[in-house]
């Protein structure tokens, strides 16, 4: 069964358990999900409202933009998780002859990239789904606007966690153009993701 599939209570027990995946990485997928799903719903909290009708091509922006990154990011919670078990598969490998442990090498390699990209591709969309929180700023319904401070905190928190997630299985790579390339645009990310959700949270708070 996929994790999304399964039911809240269920997920968050496999999540305690002492099962290895879904870890951080699915977590940080999940909380970016939540994030994303507040813009969303804060959109559709403001469309079709005569008092935000001068905001309402914005907020249908708004909603359209949150449909997409809601399902990528959901897609994401397993993408991280298999990319996890993909790494685990190596360890079943064979390694009694030199010609095997060259093999194994080899798919631990292309597995930790693997495992590498899920994350960072998380990173990727938490900044997306940030730009679009930002849309919602004194453009949406205002019984609402706590939402949208949420949104920009479960979403800090998805890029943060995705990044811990990007650099443990960096550690393992031996490709040195890989690990700063993926360094490199992880830390561009944070630079800009940040600040912006700092920014977000911020000027929630001094809104209510």
């Amino acid at each position: 069964m996929k994790l999304t599939e399964m039911q809240v209570r269920a997920f968050c027990e496999l999540l305690a358990s002492d099962a290895p995946a879904p870890g951080g990485g699915s977590a940080s997928a999940l909380a970016g999900a939540m994030g994303i799903g507040l813009a969303e719903m804060v959109a559709n909290l403001t469309i079709g409202k005569k008092k935000y009708a001068e905001f309402e091509a914005n907020a249908v922006e708004m909603k359209e933009r949150s449909t997409k990154l809601v399902d990528e990011m959901i897609v994401s919670i397993d993408k991280d998780t298999e990319a996890f078990d993909g790494v685990s598969a190596v360890f079943a490998m064979p390694k009694d002859t030199e010609e095997e442990k060259a093999a194994r090498k080899e798919a631990m390699q292309k597995a930790l990239k693997e495992a590498t990209l899920a994350p960072y591709s998380v990173m990727e969309l938490c900044l997306e789904s940030l730009k679009v929180v930002e849309m919602g700023l004194g453009k949406t319904n205002t019984s609402a606007a706590s939402d949208l401070g949420v949104a920009a905190l479960n979403l800090k928190s998805a890029v943060q966690g995705a990044w811990l997630n990007v650099l443990i299985n960096l550690g393992g790579i031996k490709d040195e153009v890989f690990v700063a390339e993926y360094k490199g645009k992880g830390e561009a990310i944070l630079a800009e993701a940040l600040p912006l959700a700092d920014k977000l949270y911020a000027a929630v708070l001094e809104s209510l």
